[in-house]
């Protein structure tokens, strides 16, 4: 990302004031934020930030599923025998999301990758979600599409101009052509049956007009049988990876009382690059059940050291990085210290520092396959999965005075 980031901060330097820029709906008013349902759907999303009581109803319904299922199968299952629920989170990374999609295929191959209850994805994590959903036998078409990603399958650049003119500085159709080839009807059908089952899976945006972190629910989207679900679907999965500012937005249509409005949705990671739950459910006070958290962070968690030069857009490149680096830091933290409240087994992946392949450019694909590998081999050889983050170890190996 820094390539993209030191580009737009010199695009800005050019733009002294906006002539013009592309049209749009009004937002929602600030007081109905939470009253707008996008295609009439009133569990298709929640505000991460807000009254929590809509996900806890969320969970109880899909509680309330897998019970039947289970049921289905001929067991007699009760919230006091239920069996250990997993669950997966996959962060935000752009191209390192190839380290995501090796680590999952080099899972399976090990024959220990659990049948996932519920599944969270952020910008690069939100299109692996899907994948990582539905189980193994959708890891080659993962594989195909973090090895085979090129610059131009993702976005065409704008000129200098789309700083003064446009909305981000580069256009990302061929992404959503990627999102609709891949994340098609078969698909949406096949995370129906799966919702039917009990299981959840969530994707996080940004409302950038209300500056709230909004958790999709794509379960109950594609349940619904609603026109335009599918549409909606590839439109979340687009704006979930929207850098604000690189990557144009996405705008989401919605009513309200008879009036038509678009919501503003860019990057979930420009709030959150990963979540497992918001912490203030306190899953372990709902009910007793054995529960498995698997965290996936498509990034390095040790200092990403350079020496800056003394340029007003390279500090300032730097800087935002560095703030971009420390923000994934904070949100492993913030799922390890949940986790551990909760009393939920905690398990982090993360590229380690004996990665050492350096990126020409983004989305270059023999850093993609090599990072795809490491995963891979990463997890095939059973090193993927840490019980602490990054300093944790050290800190509890160190004598006590």
């Amino acid at each position: 990302m820094t390539r993209f980031v030191t580009f737009l901060l010199m695009a800005v330097t050019l733009a002294v004031t906006a002539c013009s820029h592309p049209d749009r709906l009004p937002s929602v008013p600030r007081a109905d934020t939470t009253r707008a349902q996008p295609l009439g759907i009133a569990n298709a999303r929640f505000f991460a930030d807000g009254d929590v009581s809509p996900i806890i109803q969320e969970g109880f319904r899909s509680l309330d599923r897998e019970m039947a299922a289970l049921k289905a199968e001929g067991k007699n299952p009760t919230r006091a025998n239920l069996p250990a629920a997993y669950y997966l989170a996959v962060s935000g990374g752009g191209d390192n999301g190839a380290f995501g999609a090796g680590l999952l295929n080099g899972w399976s191959e090990t024959g220990t990758r659990p049948e996932f209850r519920m599944v969270t994805g952020v910008s690069t994590g939100a299109l692996i979600a899907p994948f990582a959903f539905l189980g193994p036998q959708y890891d080659a078409v993962l594989r195909e599409v973090y090895t085979t990603m090129t610059p131009d399958r993702v976005f065409r650049a704008r000129g200098l101009s789309a700083a003064l003119f446009n909305d981000a500085m580069a256009d990302t159709s061929p992404l959503a052509d990627i999102i609709a080839k891949y994340a098609d009807e078969k698909m949406f059908a096949a995370i129906a049956r799966e919702c039917n089952e009990g299981r959840l899976l969530l994707i996080g945006t940004t409302d950038l007009d209300a500056q709230r972190p909004v958790i999709w629910n794509i379960g109950a989207l594609a349940a619904s049988g609603k026109p335009g679900a599918l549409q909606l679907f590839h439109q979340i999965l687009r704006a979930s990876a929207a850098i604000p500012g690189l990557f144009q937005p996405v705008m989401i249509d919605v009513e309200l009382d008879g009036k038509k409005y678009q919501e503003m949705h860019v990057d979930g990671g420009t709030i959150a690059q990963l979540f497992l739950y918001p912490p203030a459910l306190e899953v372990g006070r709902l009910m007793k059940r054995k529960r498995v958290a698997y965290i996936i962070r498509n990034a390095r968690l040790d200092p990403d050291y350079a020496m800056a030069e003394r340029q007003t857009v390279t500090i300032a490149g730097r800087a935002i990085n560095t703030m971009l680096a420390a923000s994934g830091h904070n949100d492993v933290l913030r799922t390890y210290f949940t986790s551990q409240r909760d009393g939920v087994d905690y398990n982090l992946a993360y590229i380690g520092s004996d990665f050492t392949l350096e990126k020409k450019g983004e989305f270059e694909q023999a850093y993609m396959q090599a990072l795809y590998q490491y995963g891979y081999d990463q997890a095939k050889a059973g090193r993927e999965w840490h019980k602490l983050p990054p300093g944790f170890a050290q800190q509890s190996a160190s004598p006590k005075n």
